[in-house]
């Protein structure tokens, strides 16, 4: 089960005042969003999952996306003027965030990157968003923090594949 409160992300919202509530579960691999929202009883769309993404240049970003959708890549690269962007492997994203995948939190990471996020998610009362460590979530009001983070909202949100 989660730890108490000492990973890089949780020590970013508390260093930047944010209030908080902490939503430990039992973490499943390859569960994502939708395994969480689940078994915390929460929206899918609530849940926003922190993705660590690349462009043509190998340079990474972080998406931030309702757990119930899937990033459409073509129009995000449009949207912030890339050729291409695209998921890191997960040995990769690890580098980049300092996260496990599965555990990647969109605060206190490793690298500085731009983070953007799906326009809708800033229109949420509350969101449940990853706290640095696989089966750990925090819920907060979304704005406060995503501006903290400098977050770009953007319009590339698409129905998931149920492959």
């Amino acid at each position: 089960m989660a730890s108490k409160a000492n990973t890089p992300a949780i020590k970013w919202l508390q260093a930047n005042g944010l209030t908080f509530e902490l939503l430990p579960y039992a973490y499943v691999e390859r569960g994502g969003a939708s395994h969480s929202a689940q078994v915390l009883g929460l929206e899918p769309a609530s849940v926003v999952k922190t993705l660590i993404m690349q462009d043509e240049a190998g340079k990474p970003l972080v998406v931030l996306m309702h757990g119930n959708q899937d990033v459409a890549t073509k129009v995000l690269a449009k949207a912030i003027g890339r050729k291409l962007v695209q998921p890191c492997l997960p040995e990769v994203a690890n580098k980049h965030s300092g996260y496990l995948v599965g555990g990647t939190s969109p605060f206190g990471l490793r690298k500085d990157m731009p983070v953007f996020v799906e326009a809708t998610v800033r229109e949420l009362p509350v969101m449940a968003i990853n706290a640095g460590q696989r089966g750990l979530l925090v819920r907060l009001p979304p704005k406060p923090c995503l501006t903290l983070l400098g977050a770009v909202p953007v319009s590339c949100a698409q129905a998931r594949n149920s492959a």
